[in-house]
């Protein structure tokens, strides 16, 4: 199984733990945890930021010494926009699920900017449909660059069954402003019906990185840098949470020259 591909480790609790370290990178991290009515997940941030995304079910919330109340709503990432809270370094935050819950936190690291804790509530989310045909898509930004946090990005996608997503083939691994961003990246895959599968490539130019993975339900993909498009099978739609973050919070991507007369038709 490639180094790059996930698997969840458990039913509940923390299924996956993603950090700086395990990664073998500097900025992203991503915790995955699955919680059963009454159990309670709690952390410092310490030097990172974090984004706390309910990604189905709800629980009773506090960060930065405050009592948020209970948040979430839709029982499942494919219906409808998430709750979400974004948390400053130097906080604690817990949660303690009202029902099956899972929830996810990516983190990255916090740049002295003093900002407050902040519910971002399904009303506050841009959404808007990328790509057209058999590459449409389905776009949520949860914590996009023009919203207050110091490194961290974070969108959800909705991929349609049987289309392609993050294509035509981008990257986003070279320090070169305007032109292009270094952004590690995340990928968290969930399927409906949860059975089904697609598949996702991370590759160079040179090749030098060239993996191809099936992708299942609760799988995390590393994109350490290269091209990463994925596709979903017919009868499954695809979702996916994205976490990126590098030296400058701003998206700048190049794409596959081979591929770019994609985007003039």
């Amino acid at each position: 199984m490639s180094h790059l591909r996930i698997r969840p480790e458990n039913k509940n609790g923390c299924v996956t733990h993603v950090t700086p370290e395990s990664a073998g990178w500097t900025y992203v991290g991503f915790d995955l945890h699955r919680l059963k009515p009454g159990e309670t997940v709690s952390a410092k941030t310490g030097d990172r930021e974090a984004c706390l995304v309910f990604v189905s079910g709800k629980g009773k919330t506090e960060a930065g010494g405050q009592d948020l109340g209970e948040l979430g709503q839709r029982m499942t990432p494919f219906e409808g926009k998430p709750w979400s809270v974004y948390v400053p370094q130097g906080s604690d935050w817990s949660v303690t699920a009202t029902t099956d819950l899972e929830l996810a936190v990516c983190t990255a690291p916090g740049l002295n900017g003093g900002l407050p804790v902040r519910v971002i509530k399904p009303d506050d989310l841009g959404q808007e449909v990328r790509g057209k045909g058999s590459n449409t898509r389905h776009v949520t930004n949860i914590l996009p660059e023009n919203e207050p946090a110091d490194s961290l990005l974070v969108v959800e996608v909705i991929t349609p069954a049987g289309n392609t997503s993050s294509y035509p083939p981008h990257k986003h691994d070279h320090d070169d402003l305007p032109r292009e961003s270094y952004l590690e990246e995340t990928y968290y895959h969930r399927f409906n019906p949860p059975q089904g599968f697609g598949f996702q490539r991370v590759y160079t130019d040179d090749r030098s990185l060239d993996e191809a993975m099936a992708i299942e339900d609760g799988d995390v993909v590393l994109v350490p840098k290269g091209y990463h498009p994925c596709a979903t099978c017919h009868g499954y739609d695809l979702y996916y949470l994205n976490v990126m973050a590098g030296p400058k919070r701003t998206w700048k991507f190049h794409n596959a020259v081979e591929h770019e007369w994609l985007l003039k038709g």
